[in-house]
């Protein structure tokens, strides 16, 4: 805020005089960074609207990076069954209401065929369906820019899986990591086949490893490397549990120590039942597996059947609850190369009043209906900030909102009347980094995702 009013007073006092001089060369360079690092993305635009010299300040890779590094990680919520579509959700105490996410717009019309893939970054992939051809675009929601994605296969029985998007620490590169399966007839016969035969790892080619350089035209087959495993069919279930299954999207990753983390639906398939989480190295681009505090090879409990990876302040965290109980154990990592977690707190909403009622407008009927708000299930968790959590429960479409103690806060809503909503489980960190793209070339059609935002 004290930023905001600096920025006002520098406008008053930089509009230009006659000679057409400014006095924006009096203030010192350290006292601008300060004053603009701390601005929200949309005054960091309007700031390179009034000066070229504030453009050229705040276009520098170290400032917009460390900008980046200032803004808050917000869920992003999906408000498939209201007016809203996706919406980056903001905490009462945020100073701001939770902002549709470009360019996803509102309404029943725009939602078909445009999926979000994965959030990272400040940038995020959608996947669109556009005449019967699905493409890919990293976008960046923050400055509205949209790129296409080269994919690693194209054809009829081609499924081209998005697992992760990172940035690769030493060249600095943002880098899409793909899984390309072909899933013709004749390619999974001969696969099967295969595992007769001697075990070759080229002869198991219905799933493949990409890794797409954000701004390149070609995505790089990369060959699956798991130091402790050699077998190819090892290899081949490790990809098929990170892509599509089934119709349900791939797992999401967690980014920690320059590491994507993932649990997959079948972990015991690929690991054998000893270690649940597999790790993909981002410089190395290799697999290993670790272990999850409730991991078989652990000997705990497996009846956790939501067990979700996220980043805790910077630190790899794990939240798991059962289908019959009412709390949710949440542990964080305290020595990454030893795999020691440690037990953070467990969650209790069974103490939310069960005598609170919420009117709910429905959109179709127009018409008020009571909500018991009595949690008798824990589905599923978001974090909203260091002391404030988003669960979805019962099994309904409604999302509570509770602090780490258990302490019911309200029911979580978009705009003024919405409170019908789906975790996401992506956060957008709002970033004005560019997108690192080649030009569309002529036969790269815009969809109307886009089309209609212009």
């Amino acid at each position: 805020l004290a930023a905001s009013f600096q920025l006002t007073g520098l406008r008053q006092r930089t509009m230009p005089d006659r000679k057409g001089d400014t006095q924006l060369e009096d203030l010192p360079e350290e006292i601008m960074d300060m004053i603009l690092i701390r601005l929200p993305s949309k005054d960091v635009g309007r700031c390179r609207a009034v000066s070229t010299s504030w453009r050229s300040a705040t276009s520098t890779p170290k400032f917009m990076l460390e900008h980046h590094r200032r803004q808050r990680s917000l869920p992003i919520i999906d408000g498939d069954y209201g007016p809203a579509r996706l919406v980056v959700f903001r905490d009462a105490g945020a100073g701001a209401s939770s902002q549709q996410l470009w360019p996803f717009l509102p309404g029943a019309k725009h939602r078909s065929g445009n999926r979000l893939q994965v959030a990272s970054d400040g940038f995020i992939i959608i996947a669109s369906n556009t005449r019967c051809q699905l493409r890919f675009y990293i976008c960046n929601p923050t400055i509205q820019q949209h790129a296409l994605l080269p994919q690693p296969q194209l054809g009829k029985d081609i499924c081209n899986s998005i697992i992760g998007l990172y940035q690769h620490h030493p060249t600095r590169e943002y880098r899409v990591l793909w899984v390309s399966q072909d899933l013709s007839e004749d390619s999974v016969n001969f696969s099967e086949d295969s595992e007769n035969l001697a075990e070759d790892s080229e002869n198991l080619s219905e799933a493949l490893l990409y890794v797409l350089t954000v701004g390149s035209y070609e995505p790089r087959h990369v060959r699956v490397r798991i130091p402790t495993v050699s077998c190819p069919s090892v290899e081949q279930k490790l990809l098929s549990g990170l892509s599509y299954r089934y119709y349900s999207p791939p797992p999401l990753p967690a980014h920690h120590h320059g590491c994507l983390h993932w649990f997959t639906y079948d972990d015991s398939n690929i690991t054998g039942g000893a270690r649940d989480i597999i790790v993909f190295d981002t410089e190395a681009e290799s697999f290993r597996w670790m272990n999850s505090p409730v991991s078989p090879a652990r000997n705990l409990s497996q009846s956790l059947y939501d067990r979700r990876l996220f980043d805790m302040k910077g630190t790899l965290a794990f939240c798991g609850g059962s289908p019959s109980s009412t709390a949710i154990d949440v542990w964080v990592m305290q020595d990454y190369e030893a795999e020691i977690w440690v037990f953070k707190y467990r969650i209790d909403v069974s103490t939310v009043e069960a005598s609170r009622q919420l009117y709910l407008t429905s959109f179709k009927r127009k018409r008020k209906t009571p909500l018991d708000l009595t949690v008798k299930q824990f589905n599923e968790m978001a974090v909203l900030n260091e002391r404030e959590l988003l669960i979805r429960f019962n099994n309904r479409i409604h999302v509570l909102r509770c602090d780490i103690d258990g302490k019911f806060l309200g029911i979580a809503n978009i705009g003024k009347s919405q409170y019908q909503m789906l975790l996401t489980h992506q956060h957008l960190q709002e970033s004005i980094i560019p997108i690192p793209s080649h030009e569309m070339r002529e036969e790269d059609e815009e969809p109307s995702l886009f089309t209609r935002l212009v």
